[in-house]
């Protein structure tokens, strides 16, 4: 089911009565997504992912713009007439039910045409919970299910409707760091599986580019940018974008172009096709060498040994972070002597940002 939002607008009235300008959680968000895709919402806390969750799924109403399910105009739709398979972060299992009730209950309120026997619906369930992999704990209570398995429970829940678009809030945020991993792999073969079009919001970077089709950057209600995630970490359109992707995070300094060339500190770095002034300059932690002549001098502060890699942590007058990080191979280990580091730049790592508005030169 290809999904469509045309500037979504969605405002709540401030609390503030010094300030009573309403207040925008998403603005003119316009957005498609292609039939039977994975894309993940990803933004920090208040940047509006959940609200446009909530839009798609008809909980709220957008105070402008529309939303369509292929051709189908649903935006004043009500939640229950849209077809959508809602995820919480908190699972919502009702406690007194059997695993196989929670499946079966959203198929028990049908009616006339759509009403199911128990023998269908018992079916339906099996199936779905097999496709989960909680086939042989239907007849346990949520209470005696780990974490993982409950929130395996609850996208059967949501599956089990059939639905044209499934809808993810946050669904890892209550797992351990182990489950998390396994169970964000299991959204992904359940989502190639099935072939149903997801929308997974999450806070966390690391999760929405392991398992999504595209990554969509929110900051304030406003998309920042979408691609494919590869895409957007290698060229970001902005600071907020190079900032929020990556982990450790890119490394940001002050910068300078002059003379067709790119300056931090004293030291020319690369040459630079641009006006001069001053600007921001970031570089991912794998964009460091240490092979060959380096142009870019740091204190080293300490090497921290992660097996195949190190992290060479060092420090920089002109750096924005608190300490420099460089992944580089672990055989450069018996280079790093003294006090000084000498490292050279990958250029395709190396992005420079308008000081003033932070987009991409």
């Amino acid at each position: 089911m290809k999904v469509t939002l045309k500037n979504l607008t969605k405002e709540f009235p401030s609390r503030n009565k010094k300030q009573p300008k309403p207040v925008v959680a998403v603005n003119d968000f316009t957005l498609e997504i292609e039939n039977g895709m994975l894309i993940a919402l990803l933004g920090p806390s208040g940047c509006g992912k959940s609200t446009t969750l909530n839009l798609l799924s008809g909980l709220q109403k957008p105070t402008g713009g529309e939303i369509y399910f292929g051709d189908d105009d649903v935006t004043n739709l009500p939640p229950e007439n849209r077809g959508v398979g809602l995820v919480f972060q908190n699972y919502a299992l009702y406690p007194h039910l059997t695993v196989k009730q929670n499946i079966t209950f959203p198929l028990e309120n049908r009616r006339g045409k759509d009403k199911l026997t128990k023998a269908e619906m018992s079916e339906m369930a099996t199936e779905v919970a097999r496709l989960v992999q909680i086939d042989e704990l239907l007849d346990r209570k949520p209470s005696e299910l780990s974490g993982g398995q409950q929130q395996r429970v609850a996208i059967a829940r949501a599956l089990v409707k059939q639905p044209r678009v499934l809808l993810l809030d946050e669904p890892l945020s209550n797992l351990d760091a182990r489950l998390r991993l396994q169970t964000r792999e299991e959204i992904r073969r359940i989502q190639r599986s099935t072939g149903i079009t997801t929308v997974f919001v999450t806070h966390d970077q690391e999760e929405a580019m392991s398992i999504s089709d595209m990554i969509v950057v929110m900051k304030e209600g406003v998309l920042q940018q979408k691609g494919r995630p590869q895409e957007v970490y290698d060229d970001p359109c902005n600071l907020f974008v190079a900032k929020f992707l990556g982990t450790p995070p890119v490394n940001v300094f002050d910068g300078e172009i002059k003379g067709g060339k790119l300056y931090i500190g004293n030291e020319a770095v690369m040459s630079f096709d641009a006006p001069d002034g001053a600007v921001d300059v970031a570089i991912r932690p794998e964009g460091f060498t240490l092979e060959g002549e380096g142009c870019f001098t740091c204190s080293l502060d300490r090497v921290e040994v992660m097996g195949r890699d190190i992290s060479v942590v060092a420090d920089h007058s002109a750096s924005q972070n608190e300490v420099i990080r460089a992944i580089v191979d672990s055989d450069n280990l018996d280079t790093l002597k003294g006090d000084k580091v000498v490292f050279g730049l990958k250029p395709n790592k190396v992005y420079v940002f308008n000081k003033t508005t932070g987009e991409r030169i």
